[in-house]
């Protein structure tokens, strides 16, 4: 068969094929009701359907009080440390909090200043690709979508382990701690590839300075004149400590859990997670908060005007503005309701660089939005609980502030949240638990076997 005819074959065949696949993969909703089936592992209340234990991170958005669920302003802990804490601690001395963010995640303390020093020389020397890395693996094949290129990239450092299936968790150290390093220099190398080779752009490769922060290398590498302001990189350190951890019961982090139940190697529990992350449910909302924005300015009048901003958000809701999807991205959380932490403090700079940045304007549109949004969902949905503005409501814009390309945003999440990746695949080793294997009920009516010659 040529080309054309198969072509021709494939376009018709795959309609009717995907016909067959869709109508015989659907369950009756109601089946789910019957069954008593935890949807996405939660309660119709929305609390989590408890699976594992840890001690790395705590997400806290209720209390019970008489049997009942009360929503509270939300907490984020890191090894029993409130972020707010934690962040005001490095913030107020003028440090950059990433790197011993990490180090709390990984190994339960808070390190001194000469651990903090040691810490930070792994890191440094790790940044470093191996040799012909870059070129085989990145130039050489550039790709359009960096998370996948980062996916690749880790599994493609199996190659370069010579213990690599060794699953002691001296070895799975070492190898996290190399993959937290050189995350950010193959997520900014992937970007400058894909700029050189699909938009045409001079292709600008700098080396990342041991001396720099994790922070500002990724500004260095990937600006071209390697210059920021302390206040950006500063900004950047404090998403990527605010992304670094939210608990074992996320998608990524729990996927990290259920891989590594299973013995396999660490290149594909973070291949797994990056590509768990890579989704616009989980890791890649900020995007779509930013595209959200980008609408609603071409499409609102007066964005000062609260009535004609809620009408638009009226609109999202309704499916008829934007995608269409009936989201307002950005608002709500899985199982904050009256405050997300993270945004909080995000929010808190962000306003300063917008100051700084001449964006004033743009920030007080998204502190609109982030105050009518609540209101409008609370008129139109029916919510068992309350919903406000989640970390990805400002990390999109932040980006944007930083001039970070829109390709990098997510892989920006999955260089931060490559820290709490590590820690949880070590507590799953350590813990020796039984590999993850929920239960499925089978709802299909049993059938008998029918010929070739007697199936119509």
């Amino acid at each position: 068969m040529k080309n054309t005819e198969f072509k021709e074959f494939e376009s018709k065949k795959l309609e009717e094929l995907c016909g067959l696949a869709t109508k015989s993969s659907y369950i009756d909703p109601e089946l789910f009701v019957k069954y008593q089936v935890k949807r996405g592992l939660r309660d119709l209340d929305g609390k989590g359907v408890l699976v594992g234990l840890t001690e790395i991170g705590e997400v806290h958005s209720y209390i019970i009080d008489e049997n009942e669920i009360v929503p509270v302003p939300g907490r984020l802990i890191y090894r029993g440390i409130d972020i707010f804490d934690l962040v005001d601690g490095f913030i107020s001395e003028g440090r950059f909090g990433f790197e011993e963010a990490t180090y709390l995640l990984l190994f339960g303390n808070l390190p001194n200043k000469e651990q903090l020093s040691e810490f930070e020389k792994f890191l440094s020397f790790y940044r470093q690709l191996p040799e012909e890395f870059l070129k085989d693996m990145i130039l050489n094949l550039p790709g359009k979508n960096i998370m996948n290129v980062l996916a690749r990239s880790v599994l493609a450092y199996y190659s370069y382990d010579s213990n690599a299936e060794d699953t002691s968790v001296k070895n799975v150290l070492n190898q996290c701690i190399r993959l937290i390093a050189c995350m950010p220099t193959i997520a900014v190398y992937a970007y400058q590839a894909l700029s050189h080779y699909y938009d045409k752009k001079s292709l600008v490769i700098h080396t990342p300075r041991p001396e720099l922060s994790t922070a500002e290398n990724i500004l260095h590498m990937l600006r071209p004149d390697s210059k920021y302001t302390k206040l950006e990189a500063s900004l950047l350190d404090l998403s990527l400590v605010l992304h670094a951890e939210h608990g074992g019961g996320n998608n990524s982090s729990f996927v990290t859990h259920v891989v590594t139940s299973s013995g396999t190697d660490t290149y594909s529990v973070i291949a797994a997670a990056i590509g768990s992350l890579k989704g616009p449910r989980h890791g890649g909302a900020n995007i779509k908060v930013c595209e959200m924005f980008e609408d609603l300015k071409q499409n609102v009048k007066d964005v000062k005007d609260d009535d004609e901003v809620e009408n638009y958000l009226m609109k999202l809701l309704n499916k008829e503005a934007f995608d269409r999807s009936g989201l307002i991205y950005g608002i709500g959380h899985a199982v904050y309701s009256i405050s997300d932490p993270r945004c909080i403090l995000l929010k808190e700079q962000a306003e300063k660089l917008a100051k700084e940045k001449g964006l004033e304007d743009e920030f007080e549109l998204y502190d609109r939005v982030e105050r009518l949004a609540p209101q409008v969902i609370t008129r139109v949905r029916k919510i068992y609980k309350g919903v406000s503005a989640n970390v990805d409501f400002y990390s999109g814009f932040v980006y944007k502030m930083l001039d970070l390309p829109l390709e990098l945003y997510t892989p920006i999440f999955a260089i931060s949240r490559m820290a709490g990746w590590a820690a949880h695949r070590i507590e799953e080793i350590v813990n020796a638990g039984k590999i993850i294997r929920p239960a499925y009920k089978s709802v299909a009516q049993r059938r008998d076997y029918v010929s070739m010659k007697d199936r119509k």
